[in-house]
């Protein structure tokens, strides 16, 4: 859509002929609308008589286009939504080495559970448009990989970056909740969400579950606690045999408990199928505000009459050299 931001400047067009009638005596000196070196240009281009005064066409036409670059023509792009509010979502990631456990099929093949826990997650983290997420890694101790932010491609990164073992190889539940909890900022018009995903339980950490509990909870932070693994057998360490003993590890009251005192949920993901279908849960149990708000982007377009101008003085400039050299 085309529109002017300042419509009333139009009515400046008439000036050239209102200082005409008011002042005949100034109407040469008032109409030569032009910048000095322009003002002694002489071309022989179609004129008409107005009250005893010659006006160039040239000149009425640069008129025109400086009022219209002061009316300010401006291209109005389609409306963009936005939502009005969005959730805080800070993702916390099991890297010990028991995530490196292979019994989850992934596209016809069996791999570990962070590759699977990556790969959704991944398309979990692309779908929070409005949203802003962090990311939090724990092993034997938990690390901020990335604040809260609305930048959802680097939080994609981040864990598509994250390495087994890169925090050590035990498991700090509580510190990664604790931690989370820090890294929250107190925001009423949002829903603080933490999604902790974890294949074991607590075995590190200067924190106890049940002690990070207590501070999410005071804090109003929802928790939901994911548990990753099958319950096969199919479980293949880093030399082939089954090291880590299936998904039975899974300290599953711990995380029951986390979650139903914080007002989440806790979810079991033994294959991929169950992983997604988890998030797909999540957006309805946390769904965004309904309310939102409206933006359309604007173009200014000021610059394009203001270099037609320009291009008229260079035009009449270079003629009027050419035909003073051809009169020579």
């Amino acid at each position: 859509m085309f529109e002017f931001s300042w419509p009333w400047a139009f009515v400046l067009l008439p000036l050239p002929w209102l200082i005409e009638k008011l002042k005949p005596s100034t109407t040469q000196a008032m109409l030569k609308l032009r910048i000095p070196s322009f003002a002694n240009l002489q071309l022989n281009a179609p004129q008409y008589k107005q009250s005893g005064g010659r006006v160039k066409w040239v000149e009425l036409l640069v008129w025109l286009l400086l009022v219209t670059a002061l009316a300010n023509p401006t291209w109005l792009d389609d409306p963009v939504v936005v939502p009005n509010e969005g959730r805080d979502i800070m993702l916390a990631v099991d890297l010990s080495g028991s995530m490196q456990e292979q019994d989850m099929e992934y596209q016809g093949r069996y791999v570990d559970r962070l590759s699977v826990v990556k790969a959704v997650v991944s398309d979990f983290i692309e779908k929070r448009q409005g949203d802003r997420l962090g990311l939090i890694l724990f092993g034997d101790t938990a690390f901020l990989q990335t604040p809260l932010t609305r930048d959802l491609k680097t939080v994609s990164q981040m864990l598509t970056e994250a390495q087994i073992g890169l925090v050590g190889q035990a498991t700090a539940i509580g510190d990664a909740i604790g931690l989370s909890v820090k890294r929250f900022e107190k925001r009423e018009e949002s829903n603080r969400i933490l999604i902790l995903l974890t294949d074991g339980k607590n075995t590190s950490g200067n924190l106890k579950p049940d002690e990070a509990l207590i501070l999410a909870r005071e804090e109003g932070i929802k928790v939901y606690t994911v548990g990753v693994g099958s319950d096969g057998q199919r479980g293949f360490g880093l030399f082939g045999m089954s090291a880590f003993g299936g998904g039975n590890a899974i300290d599953e009251e711990t995380l029951m408990h986390i979650a139903k005192e914080t007002g989440g949920e806790y979810f079991r993901a033994k294959d991929v199928a169950g992983l997604q279908n988890i998030y797909a849960m999540l957006d309805t149990l946390e769904p965004i505000s309904d309310e939102t708000q409206t933006f359309r982007p604007k173009l200014s377009l000021f610059y394009y009459p203001l270099s037609l101008v320009l291009l008229l003085f260079f035009i009449m400039s270079l003629t009027q050299s050419i035909r003073a050299r051809l009169a020579r």
